[in-house]
């Protein structure tokens, strides 16, 4: 394992010492604008895969890390009960509820779509007040310590948490979760490396 980095009992890989990152709408702008047309694919097809994971619409849904939005524009179209956390200061879409506290609300399903990897503590995990959470993360496989210290999501200061398959089944399983599936689907649209993103979707257990 390189400098400032260690590997926890459930494989998860964290960032120790760590500065600050700052999240605001430049950030937004500047990560999610590149994208372009394909942020309305890519939020269709999240919003499909977690129909088809759960087997229906969903009843609600709290977008955490929403960016600029348009994962809740989609999902504004057939579910009326919207919230959407984020530390960025871009607006909330219009119709959807911010929410300062994600504990504090529950929804039927939790989305977490590029944005675990950005929390220094996820041991809230547990107490996250849903039926499902749907999440995406850079697929970390760590080849080897050269792979990871050149690898293009390992990116200091800014994704603290890193995965694998196995870690985040486990991470998940840990703090009350059981997993419904595991797929690569959304590098059909960010045709990037194969298992480049990892896209999960968990039931909570009651």
């Amino acid at each position: 394992m390189i400098k400032n980095y260690i590997k926890d009992g459930f494989g998860v890989i964290h960032q120790l010492k760590h500065d600050r990152y700052l999240y605001n709408v430049d950030y937004v702008t500047r990560n999610l604008g590149p994208l372009g047309e394909k942020l309305t694919q890519m939020s269709h097809l999240r919003l499909g895969y977690i129909t088809g994971s759960i087997g229906r619409v969903p009843y609600s849904v709290l977008d955490v890390g929403y960016g600029d939005g348009a994962f809740l524009k989609a999902c504004r179209s057939i579910i009326n009960n919207c919230y959407g956390n984020d530390i960025s200061t871009y607006p909330v879409p219009m119709h959807c509820l911010f929410i300062e506290n994600i504990l504090d609300v529950r929804v039927d399903v939790i989305t977490f779509f590029d944005s675990l990897e950005h929390f220094e503590d996820i041991s809230f995990l547990a107490d996250l007040q849903c039926n499902y959470v749907s999440i995406s993360v850079p697929w970390c496989h760590y080849y080897s310590d050269e792979w990871f210290k050149q690898w293009k999501h390992r990116k200091p200061d800014e994704h603290l948490k890193h995965f694998s398959k196995d870690a985040l089944i486990a991470i998940f399983d840990h703090y009350g979760f059981s997993l419904i599936n595991t797929c690569g689907i959304e590098d059909v649209i960010r045709k990037g490396d194969a298992n480049n993103i990892l896209t999960a979707t968990f039931k909570k257990r009651q």
